[in-house]
């Protein structure tokens, strides 16, 4: 069977979540989770938490899923110890410097991939079993094709969505809140300004997706090889968590199950199911209006009597033994087996006991989270026990086996095995990069020391390459959706035969093809580098350099360690969402289209968007990021990207760098000079 995992922000949700039928929950503890905003299960309750769950036979998955800074090292120990304690069946992590962390400290607690690590293709999936992942939670906007590709060949378990909200980028590539106010979504502190109104022409919430819904889905999704099926929703109310986990239950079954309830206790004009089915159109989109919230109101009552009394889902096997010598009842549940002794019988005077009337007494398991599966009875003839003694036998053999199930197994946490010494890293210079969209951008004579474009542009212009020399490299696109495995890396062989020595690496997927293809990978801004651990795994990765992320402010760039050559983007409209579901998109479709567009905020802001190739897109920031004036950290390179600049803004901007002068166009010193939440 599939896994049901349901979300628990709360105890109420943890108490719905489990008495309507969910196999595991997965909530969040201290301060390193994606839903901050939560009640979460802090200051020892987590530990309390995974005991009731335990004693229902309900896994508990604790979500570790932020980007974390050196300066929280101390924090981040703190928390891992309070997981390994509290006898969690699994953790989920984003942050490959946290991976790295658990898997040295506390290997015997098992790491699940989170969505926020991009996965959406089987090199990606691949990646995450080699870095020792059991599990991987792979993005939701993949097909149902896409999913069963990476199931079949990741060699690990694979989690998918199943229903609740979609956000309009790909998880882990977010950056809209923490450039328009300072609050992460990488670190937990999204503050939803996707939700607002973005406008492309007439048409109003452009960046709002409908809640997804593959409900309906459940039998292909399991016959696609998932192993575990998400209910997202850590910050919904306990009757959502009741609904969904009701509905999902009902449908494994193939029974119906209720669609309006689950719409009216929380929908955003209804649900979609575009990714799944690859319809990905102008029906995806929606909001949440005032009818959504009011429908609510007639269903609530309805839904928390779902979970007003225990759900019996935990099977017990009962042996009953009465002789004249005295009486045994003996409880098996799973590997933990009981044994009562209970009063000795009397003759029976009229009615003697049997196995009937015994059986009456002790399958009484109402208000337990236990159920009678097999009773077996040895019974002397003859015999007498009062009804008030069975009950008791039961309720002491059934208080036992909580008391058993529900006692925390801690993991050990091991000292931090020792590392070679890592000298500090002190830069030789501070090299000057160029990321270019399109070659056409590339000013005669540029002063850079190394070029980079995209794959795909390099693979149908080899003449690039004997006009660049060895300062040329690739671009592995951001986000590369494939049914074909296998694809990424045949086209890295192939630039790599026209002379082609260097990749950049924007997400996970992209380092496996580009080493095996024998091109050296440097990490790009998107693998979301924020601490010394996260360096030093992408060299163990074998990556020759890697760029932070560009949320992380300058004086915590400074004092990053570790040996890995490391850089920043330095210049450029920076990626503020990676999206599958076009917000350019209209009835027609693509259309006419040219690849490009602009969305407006509701203060009259533009944002420019990109298309890739009707791949996916790019939302850009409304202006570039300029610091050339600004006193910098030694680092090993500055990236400046080129989105929309002609060859001549190119030429001003580099000549800029050169010269450590600032710009006298509108521009944004992103977040390497603030503070973010």
């Amino acid at each position: 069977m599939v896994e049901i995992l349901a979300p628990a922000g709360g105890e109420e949700q943890l108490t719905a979540a489990v008495r309507c039928g969910a196999d595991a929950v997965y909530l969040g503890a201290g301060d390193f989770n994606a839903r901050q905003g939560a009640e979460n299960f802090g200051g020892g309750k987590l530990a309390q938490a995974v005991s009731f769950c335990h004693v229902r036979g309900v896994k508990t998955h604790v979500t570790l899923n932020t980007l974390v800074m050196d300066a929280e090292s101390q924090a981040l120990e703190d928390t891992v110890r309070e997981i390994a304690a509290s006898g969690a069946d699994a953790v989920i992590v984003q942050d490959l410097g946290v991976n790295d962390l658990l898997r040295r400290r506390v290997p015997g607690l098992p790491r699940h991939a989170s969505t926020q690590m991009t996965v959406h293709n089987l090199d990606g999936a691949k990646l995450a079993a080699d870095l020792g992942f059991s599990r991987v939670v792979l993005a939701r906007e993949l097909t149902l094709r896409e999913i069963e590709t990476i199931a079949a060949g990741c060699g690990i378990e694979t989690e998918v969505f199943i229903h609740g909200a979609l956000c309009m980028c790909m998880s882990g590539q977010c950056y809209l809140s923490s450039m328009l106010g300072g609050r992460s979504g990488n670190r937990g502190r999204c503050a939803q300004p996707c939700r607002l109104n973005f406008r492309n022409g007439r048409r109003e919430y452009a960046l709002s997706l409908k809640d997804m819904s593959h409900i309906k889905h459940v039998k292909e999704l399991a016959d696609a090889g998932v192993a575990s099926f998400k209910i997202e929703g850590r910050l919904k109310r306990p009757e959502y968590v009741a609904a969904a986990v009701t509905a999902v239950r009902a449908a494994l079954r193939g029974e119906a199950w209720d669609e309006e309830s689950l719409r009216a206790v929380f929908s955003r004009g209804g649900f979609t199911d575009g990714y799944l089915t690859g319809r990905r159109d102008t029906r995806m989109f929606g909001t949440r209006e005032r009818e959504d919230v009011t429908a609510a109101a007639g269903v609530l009552g309805r839904l928390a009597a779902l979970y007003r009394t225990e759900y019996p889902g935990v099977p017990v096997d009962m042996r009953f033994t009465a002789t004249r010598e005295g009486s045994c009842l003996e409880a098996v549940c799973g590997g933990d087996t009981v044994h009562v002794a209970g009063q000795v019988p009397q003759k029976a005077l009229s009615r003697p006991l049997d196995g009937d009337s015994a059986g009456k007494s002790l399958s009484k398991t109402g208000g337990t989270p236990y159920t009678v599966r097999d009773f077996a009875w040895d019974i002397e003839p003859g015999l007498m026990l009062p009804a008030s003694a069975l009950n008791a036998m039961r309720r002491e053999a059934l208080e036992e086996l909580t008391a058993r199930r529900g006692a925390v197994t801690p993991h050990p946490v091991l000292p931090e095995p020792p590392r070679a010494p890592v000298p500090a890293h002190v830069p030789e210079r501070t090299a000057l990069w160029g990321h270019f969209r399109r070659a056409e951008q590339i000013p005669e004579g540029a002063r850079l020391d190394v070029l980079i474009l995209p794959l795909e542009e390099v693979e149908r212009r080899p003449e690039l390459v004997e006009r660049y020399g060895r300062r040329l490299a690739v671009e592995f696109p951001p986000l590369w959706f494939s049914e074909k495995p296998g694809e990424p890396e045949e086209r890295a062989r192939r630039v790599r035969a026209m002379g082609v020595e260097t990749a950049l690496c924007q997400t996970l997927y992209a380092i496996g093809p580009a080493r095996r293809a024998g091109l050296k990978a440097v990490g790009g801004a998107g693998l979301n580098v924020m601490n010394t651990r996260s360096l030093l795994a992408l060299e163990e990765l074998g990556l020759e350099a890697a760029t932070v992320s560009f949320e992380l402010g300058m004086n915590r760039i400074a004092a990053l360690g570790g040996s890995l050559p490391r850089g920043i983007v330095a210049y450029g409209r920076l990626p503020l969402m990676r999206f599958r579901a076009c917000p350019l998109r209209g009835k027609e479709g693509c259309g006419a289209c040219p690849g490009m567009g602009t969305l407006t905020d509701r203060r009259g802001v533009e944002f420019p968007v990109v298309c890739h190739r009707r791949q996916f897109g790019t939302l850009l920031n409304s202006v570039p990021l300029h610091i050339g004036e600004k006193a910098l950290p030694p680092l090993d390179f500055l990236l400046l990207s080129f989105t929309l600049e002609t060859p001549e803004e190119v030429k001003t901007v580099i000549e800029q760098y050169r010269a450590h002068a600032p710009s006298r166009e509108a521009r944004t010193g992103g977040l390497y000079f603030r503070q973010i939440l």
